[in-house]
């Protein structure tokens, strides 16, 4: 009798782990969709995956660097991030007085994004995971024939000055994921054609148009200028590079 108690608080204790572990990530149904950058023969399949809700932040990774130390702003190889590192916090382990714990953390490479994940038993999302959430607005999964949805983007490309506003002060998207437009930019898994592996979801040939001007010409809509800046900007970041306005999510299979 005995036995099957613990044997039931143990299946208890895991469940409600795995549920909390699960409550800050929704589940994204899969599908087959023309990229920004596709042609007619061209179209990505997208499996089903978890994508969080919100970026990472402040709060969180700060729990994480504090867990492993390599990822301290002092300690970091400049191999893996550059001089900018977290150069927004008061130290090692402590915020500046205006930072808030809810905001998304920001200044953080692709290797500190890449390895947080991976310590939560996730990971960055593709480009075409991304970009495929990020189609969405509030009511619909693809938004971006609207002309009102691409230019709500446009405006908040225009000044990006809004990474200390905490997570979730932008709208809520179809799937349930906030703050993709609006807060900061996200790495992604396969930010760069350097960085294409055998987890990405493209083959490697195609995904050289992401990275070249083969991306404006073979837009499937030459009216979203914000995804194509998003490949841009993509493409011309290297994977120690930290910005202002660079932060991160995960997602898992």
């Amino acid at each position: 009798m005995k036995t099957i108690l613990r044997l039931t608080i143990c299946v208890l204790f895991f469940w409600t782990a795995n549920a909390n572990c699960q409550s800050k990530m929704v589940s994204i149904k899969g599908a087959t969709y023309t990229p920004l950058y596709g042609r007619d023969s061209l179209q990505v399949t997208i499996a089903d995956f978890y994508m969080d809700v919100y970026p990472v932040t402040n709060e969180e990774f700060l729990q994480f660097v504090s867990e492993n130390p390599i990822w301290k702003r002092s300690k970091v190889k400049k191999l893996f991030a550059d001089a900018t590192y977290l150069i927004k916090w008061k130290s090692d382990t402590a915020l500046n007085e205006n930072q808030s714990l809810k905001a998304p953390v920001t200044n953080v490479s692709w290797f500190a994004a890449n390895d947080y994940c991976e310590s939560q038993g996730k990971r960055l999302p593709t480009v075409d995971e991304w970009e495929y959430v990020a189609m969405a607005n509030e009511k619909l999964p693809d938004a971006r024939t609207l002309k009102k949805y691409n230019e709500y983007i446009l405006s908040w490309y225009e000044k990006p000055k809004t990474f200390n506003n905490e997570i979730g002060s932008t709208f809520k998207n179809y799937w349930g994921v906030y703050d993709l437009h609006g807060l900061v930019w996200e790495w992604t898994l396969d930010f760069n054609s350097v960085l294409v592996s055998g987890e990405s979801r493209k083959d490697v040939d195609n995904d050289s148009n992401l990275f070249c001007g083969s991306a404006a010409i073979g837009a499937t809509d030459l009216m979203n200028y914000a995804a194509f800046m998003r490949y841009a900007i993509r493409g011309s970041v290297k994977a120690k590079y930290t910005m202002n306005n660079l932060g991160f999510r995960c997602v898992k299979d």
